[in-house]
């Protein structure tokens, strides 16, 4: 038997209308009659194209500011009934209900109106109840119903009722049908995040986790691996907003460092660069232009740089993107960027340049969620920020001004790194990064190596750690991590604090005239 079904009759209430016209000329062409609802019926209407109210098809009439008018029998009864069922067609026979065979549904913008910042009352009036209800039906019988749900399917229904002598197939209804399921459920979990929020239950009973394809990318982290990118409808500036103005497609670990990139660029204030490598940064810097930045946050681990992800936090220009194109890059990212900056790139046909329009709030509270065997890990966003008043000096000599600025600075980039993080900077620039060890010393070790390389591939006489300070993402569970440091020429350390031998590491400070001060706040990353 075909798994073809013929569209003779069609319900069309949609909030978004692109598109709606062509699709239901397209449809009256083809002889299907049309039902429809408010908005959506006057717009049908005004084109010229016949169609039916569905008060008129119902015998009821819109009621309750029009919170009751699909909810009817004769339209979920269209929906649902079994065609070739003797007892479905019989009981829709007696009861004077036609069968419906396309429902064409895009909800009210619950999301839009939460993301304009509405009243409380105003987005419970954008919760659609009708439009779930019918969008259920009709997949659940997609046996016989084709559902829309989405603007772009429209143009694959058409062609398949082209095709077909205005049916579709089978095949193309449960592919419809599973979309539908897949839009209901992210509202429905838009709806619950928001009640939640509302209530301030930051960890509710149950919580959904819902996207929209945005793009399908070649593989993940490694070749066989398949991977894609979701957004979540939040308009955060950074890849999910970004346009990309040249290069090769991204890749999944493009995306990942990129988003890590432009986020630590975004904790500061004054034109900053932060160049990444494998979601850990390998050189951040402020200066008093962007140009100026790019070039100390190279200078922090040159070899490192390579192949790597440059976020900047201001307008790209053309003597940064010239300067920029001395080294091979994957990805530029900035919130815009001159002619004289894609100019400069185009040359360069594999970067990858992206603009998002904006820069992200490090202060803004989100959730962070990572997958466990049987489960999700779910926190709050670590947009914790220590401020210079909340600084407790515990050495016998405070650190000086600049030193408190550098201080500072390195604690920001702390949060960034992966744990064991060991941050040291000077004048406003990183000059020694390690990452992610097992051990807080062997970081403390690493960073200052690698600084040494640099300063040597540099010609310089001494390396960047010498006057610096250091910053720790977590307590010093001994003294030697900070020995290693001074060692290094540090002056001055910033950490957490809170260890049973903190009195030991702050009589090792003393003993080596550092200045160092708790935070009270860490900053793990794993």
């Amino acid at each position: 038997m075909s798994d073809l079904r013929p569209i003779r009759r069609a319900l069309l209430s949609v909030s978004d209308k692109t598109g709606l016209i062509e699709f239901a000329r397209f449809l009256a062409d083809n002889k299907v009659e049309l039902l429809s609802t408010g908005g959506t019926c006057k717009a049908i209407r005004d084109a010229g194209i016949p169609v039916v109210e569905v008060a008129d098809h119902t015998g009821f009439p819109e009621m309750l500011d029009g919170r009751v008018k699909t909810l009817h029998p004769k339209v979920h009864g269209g929906l649902l009934g079994i065609r070739g069922n003797a007892e479905h067609e019989a009981s829709m026979a007696e009861h004077g209900i036609s069968p419906i065979d396309l429902l064409v549904v895009n909800l009210y913008p619950f999301e839009a109106t939460v993301a304009k910042g509405a009243e409380y009352d105003d987005c419970v009036e954008n919760i659609d109840i009708g439009g779930p209800a019918m969008i259920r039906a009709a997949s659940k019988n997609h046996d016989a119903v084709t559902v829309v749900v989405d603007v772009e399917d429209y143009a694959r229904v058409m062609d398949e009722m082209k095709a077909h002598a205005g049916a579709t197939t089978l095949a193309l209804r449960k592919h419809l049908a599973a979309t539908a399921y897949a839009r209901t459920g992210a509202y429905d979990a838009a709806i619950s995040q928001w009640f939640a929020k509302e209530l301030g239950d930051t960890f509710p009973r149950r919580v959904v986790v819902a996207g929209e394809l945005k793009q399908s990318l070649r593989y993940g982290e490694n070749p066989h691996q398949q991977a894609a990118f979701y957004v979540n409808g939040v308009q955060r500036p950074g890849i999910a907003t970004a346009r990309q103005l040249q290069g090769k497609e991204l890749s999944y670990n493009n995306l990942n460092d990129t988003d890590a990139a432009y986020e630590l660029a975004a904790e500061f204030d004054e034109p900053t660069v932060a160049i990444i490598k494998h979601a850990n940064p390998c050189g951040v810097a402020s200066g008093p232009d962007i140009v100026t930045a790019y070039k100390a946050a190279l200078a922090c681990d040159p070899v490192s740089a390579f192949g790597g992800i440059i976020a900047i936090n201001r307008k790209l220009d053309g003597a940064t993107a010239e300067e920029i194109c001395k080294l091979f890059t994957e990805v530029v990212i900035a919130p815009e960027a001159d002619e004289a900056a894609v100019a400069a790139f185009a040359a360069k046909k594999n970067l990858r340049l992206l603009v998002t329009g904006g820069m992200p709030d490090p202060s803004q509270a989100s959730m962070t969620l990572r997958n466990v065997s049987g489960g999700y890990l779910l926190q709050t966003k670590d947009n914790g920020r220590v401020m210079l008043d909340e600084l407790k000096v515990v050495t016998k000599r405070a650190p000086t001004q600049q030193e408190l600025k550098d201080m500072l600075f390195a604690f920001r980039v702390c949060k960034h790194v992966k744990s064991n993080a060991i941050i040291y900077v000077k004048d406003g620039c990183t000059v020694g990064i390690g990452a992610g060890q097992m051990s807080r010393v062997d970081s403390s070790r690493i960073a200052a190596w690698k600084s040494k390389e640099a300063a040597d591939a540099a010609g310089l006489s001494q390396p960047g750690t010498v006057g610096s300070v250091v910053a720790s993402d977590a307590f010093f569970p001994f003294a030697d991590g900070l020995l290693a440091a001074a060692a290094a020429g540090a002056t001055a350390i910033i950490q957490p604090g809170g260890s049973m031998r903190d009195q030991e590491v702050i009589d090792a400070a003393n003993e080596k005239g550092l200045a160092m001060v708790f935070t009270g706040m860490r900053h793990f990353r794993h």
